[in-house]
């Protein structure tokens, strides 16, 4: 197996258990791997009165801790692209941006969500 298909299929083991762990905490699920020109938003849900736009960081035998893994560039263009999903689906809302970081340890799964875990000067 390649790297970037190993990566891929890391990805979306995690997109896929954060789904799951997300629609267990009473979130929707609207969406899943939109994307804008060539950034994707990793899964967009419903929580309350929010649209929550999640960015989902799956490590194996994780050193640093998965979220620190989304800089100020990603922060930017997720706010773009949630700016354009938002203008596509003709919704209206308030809006947060958080980050699910799994770590896979040993074979066990730490699942770590950071609700409103940044705020983009777009949406400040």
């Amino acid at each position: 197996m390649t790297e970037k298909s190993q990566n891929k299929e890391t990805g979306k083991l995690g997109e896929d258990l954060s789904a799951d762990f997300l629609t267990r905490k009473g979130y929707q699920i609207l969406d899943r791997n939109f994307t804008l020109g060539n950034v994707e938003l990793d899964i967009i849900c419903r929580h309350r009165d929010e649209i929550v736009f999640v960015e989902v960081k799956t490590r194996y035998n994780a050193i640093i801790e998965p979220e620190k893994a989304v800089g100020k560039a990603k922060q930017r263009n997720m706010a773009l692209a949630a700016g354009g999903y938002l203008a596509r689906k003709k919704i209206v809302s308030n809006i947060r941006f958080d980050i699910i970081a799994i770590n896979i340890f040993n074979g066990k799964v730490d699942i770590a969500h950071f609700e409103d875990a940044f705020y983009p000067i777009y949406y400040k």
